[in-house]
């Protein structure tokens, strides 16, 4: 997840990437809104993101206050 300052951004959302593929998930709801992931690794996601989702909205309201964001357990 990262923030371009003074640019408006869309919907919550972070960028998640599997090798040569990349999809953007929203954050709430938690969906796909462009891009792809294989099948299993797009299930991963989501399951994370349903679980992170607080954390999720809480880093992205940091980063469109300007500031650094949390780290976030990954995916093991």
């Amino acid at each position: 997840m990262f923030s371009e300052p003074g640019t408006p951004h869309h919907v919550p959302h972070f960028h998640a990437y599997c090798q040569d593929d990349v999809a953007v998930v929203g954050i709430d709801p938690v969906e796909v809104l462009a891009g792809e992931l294989p099948q299993r690794q797009r299930r991963f996601v989501e399951a994370w993101a349903e679980l992170h989702q607080s954390e999720l909205l809480a880093d992205w309201a940091l980063l469109h206050a300007g500031h650094k964001a949390n780290p976030i357990e990954p995916l093991k």
